[in-house]
């Protein structure tokens, strides 16, 4: 009974960190030293390597092993059947993103529980699109959205609340209320804009929330590490945030969305590519990301999204347009 319990809170939804209390001599203040590392779910525990857990203050090898024991307990970490984990996809929740084609082109919206890339030049609607995923985030599932709130992570300085009223209008969702529901942060430098994901963890272990925003994940990136001689230790820690935001996805079952800059390609090969531009990141960011979708300016307010890279979605394009409230289909 009490397995079977536990079970259905584990579908639920993840478990809350303070379930581990008072089990194995586990004691509230390991929890609490657990928290404040940014572990709040016994999945986070679970998908931590042991050496993560060690370098934690109070936590010793001993606890560390304890730790992991009780979590394999709960969190399913072996194998499945094909069968079993096509269910669960089937299951996943798309978020609509305002324009029909563009959902029809990711075959439902942006999926939840993986990190979706937009990548192009400025002025392409990459943070146009982020406004919208924040409100259309907040709607119904019925109605292509996530019944959750969303944080947003801007490293930019270009988000702007009164996109977001306008939006909503377009929804008929009350203005004040979509801003209440979208948890914003300015990140000034990497060590912060990594930072903010613990405290991100902390709120989504409080509340529903149905989406993550980084505009842009790799700004800060191109300012904080320069020249060759950092290469090594940028890309290093790209991969620890770009791992960190994999690890909220897969605990909360949130969408993750990140913008990435461009630069132009001035190798020899540059001349015989039709488009120079490649993302920002290199192989770290392309790894790391689930699915990457490239925009591309069209005619007047229009937009063209082709789909780079994913492990399910064709190689193919949507017309879409940037209009005041919000994506929406290319007028004809």
């Amino acid at each position: 009974m009490e397995q079977a319990e536990q079970e259905a809170e584990a579908a639920a939804g993840p478990t809350l960190i303070q379930h581990f209390e008072g089990v194995s001599g586990i004691t509230a203040g390991d929890i609490r030293a657990l928290q404040d590392a940014g572990y709040h779910t016994i999945e986070s525990v679970a998908y931590a390597p042991k050496k993560a857990l060690t370098q934690i203050k109070k936590i010793s090898e001993a606890k560390a092993d304890k730790l992991m024991a009780e979590a394999a307990k709960i969190i399913p970490m072996g194998f499945t059947t094909a069968t079993e984990f096509q269910q669960q996809r089937q299951e996943i929740v798309h978020l609509g993103t305002g324009s029909k084609a563009l959902d029809a082109l990711l075959q439902g919206g942006i999926e939840t529980g993986s990190i979706t890339e937009i990548f192009g030049e400025f002025k392409t609607g990459k943070t146009q699109l982020c406004h919208t995923l924040c409100v259309t985030c907040q709607l119904p599932m019925d109605q292509g959205g996530g019944e959750g709130k969303a944080l947003y992570i801007d490293t930019e300085g270009t988000f702007r609340p009164e996109r977001l009223v306008a939006t909503a209008a377009k929804y008929g969702l009350d203005g004040q209320t979509v801003l209440d529901n979208v948890a914003y942060a300015r990140a000034y430098n990497t060590d912060h804009q990594s930072s903010l994901l613990i405290q991100a963890s902390a709120m989504m272990a409080e509340d529903r929330y149905a989406l993550l925003v980084v505009d842009s994940a790799t700004a800060l990136y191109r300012t904080d590490f320069s020249g060759r001689g950092e290469l090594s230790a940028r890309q290093m820690h790209l991969g620890r945030f770009m791992r960190s935001l994999l690890r909220l996805a897969d605990e909360y079952g949130i969408a993750v969305v990140i913008t990435n800059q461009v630069v132009a390609q001035v190798d020899g090969a540059a001349m015989f590519v039709q488009d120079p531009k490649k993302p920002v990141g290199g192989h770290i960011m392309a790894h790391a990301s689930t699915t990457r979708l490239m925009l591309r300016k069209g005619r007047g307010e229009t937009r063209v999204c082709k789909i780079y890279d994913s492990p399910c979605l064709p190689e193919s394009e949507a017309v879409f347009g940037i209009y005041e409230d919000g994506i929406g289909d290319a007028q004809t």
